[in-house]
């Protein structure tokens, strides 16, 4: 705030703001009347209603702040409670496979192709479990090598097929809907022609 005294279009004063805090604006109006100073009618500034905008603002700001807060900690509560039970609905279809391993288990490995059947049985039905809910298997061989989806782990001398061709899946890779899970990890061939037709023996 200034000495300068400005008005608007309207007739009403207003004052410029040149960082004066409130309470030094104060303490100059009031040392202004001790010494008798007054404003004209039209020029009165009302502290006491400034008093009150301020503190209308402040209680409005705080009220906001508080609510802010409040919805922080609710969105941060919902957060980890997705992810702690994410996996609710997928476990919920596991837990059938579940209990036919441990039936299975139960009878034990006496029942010799019958016991196999079983174990193949709940494999296939975990397997359609978790192809339902997005997991895709990679399992090819045959193919060119791919460092996005394949992990070399073996390389081995054949000349019998094109050059960085998969000749052997080692262990599965699998993608969850589009994002890779999990590379496969194979054996490649090196040393043969580097074009795409395998050479005939």
């Amino acid at each position: 705030m200034t000495d300068k005294k400005d008005f608007d279009d309207d007739g009403s004063y207003v004052l410029e703001d040149t960082g004066e805090s409130l309470e030094d604006f104060e303490s100059r109006v009031t040392a202004g009347e001790d010494q008798g100073q007054s404003n004209s009618p039209g020029q009165t500034v009302d502290l006491a209603n400034l008093r009150a905008e301020n503190e209308k603002l402040r209680d409005q700001y705080v009220r906001k702040l508080a609510d802010f807060d409040n919805f922080r900690k609710r969105t941060d509560r919902e957060k980890q409670d997705f992810y702690r039970y994410a996996l609710t609905d997928i476990l919920r279809e596991v837990l059938p496979v579940l209990d036919n391993f441990e039936r299975a288990l139960a009878a034990g490995a006496d029942g010799g192709e019958e016991f196999r059947r079983g174990v193949d049985l709940i494999y296939r039905q975990l397997a359609d479990v978790l192809r339902k809910n997005g997991l895709t298997v990679i399992d090819e061989s045959a193919v060119t090598f791919d460092p996005q989806i394949h992990e070399a782990v073996i390389r081995e001398e054949n000349d019998a097929v094109p050059n960085h061709t998969v000749t052997e899946v080692l262990q599965k890779g699998y993608y969850l809907n589009d994002r890779l899970l999990r590379p496969a990890m194979v054996k490649v061939a090196v040393g043969g022609p580097e074009d795409s037709e395998a050479v005939q023996g």
